[in-house]
């Protein structure tokens, strides 16, 4: 090869730039927030238990969310029975925000983390009626 030594150097810097910004962030991750769960009616619960475990509403509810629209929409089913056994009504309303109803400390500090932006108030509103 003629130009191998010229070749090999330029594959090192365009390795070097391609992986710069990676390495230059190691180790400089934001902390996940914490959801705050101080609202009245979380405070009132002598069992402090969501509609499912917290583990599967830190990574499904958003699944689950759009499984209620769909079967509430679509097939005029409105109960959601979880898996301990409990009755729930399959609103956003009415059984989310009833006692998750600080929206901005809730919801809205892990969107914000993980840069999401829910559709879910385009059609809702929070309990103060202040969708956005």
């Amino acid at each position: 090869m003629y130009n191998g030594g010229k070749i090999i150097a330029g594959l090192i810097i365009f390795a070097a730039i391609i992986t710069s910004p990676f390495l230059l962030n190691i180790g400089k991750a934001d902390e996940a927030p914490q959801p705050s769960l101080d609202t009245p009616a979380i405070n009132q619960m002598s069992e402090k238990k969501c509609v499912e475990s917290a583990e599967f509403m830190r990574t499904g509810h958003m699944q689950m969310l759009n499984d209620w629209r769909d079967q509430v929409v679509r097939n005029g089913d409105t109960v959601y029975v979880s898996n301990s056994g409990q009755e729930y009504e399959m609103s956003l309303e009415n059984s989310c925000l009833k006692c998750h109803s600080n929206k901005q400390e809730f919801c809205d500090s892990c969107h914000t983390y993980a840069q999401v932006d829910p559709y879910c108030w385009d059609c809702h509103t929070d309990t103060k009626g202040a969708g956005q």
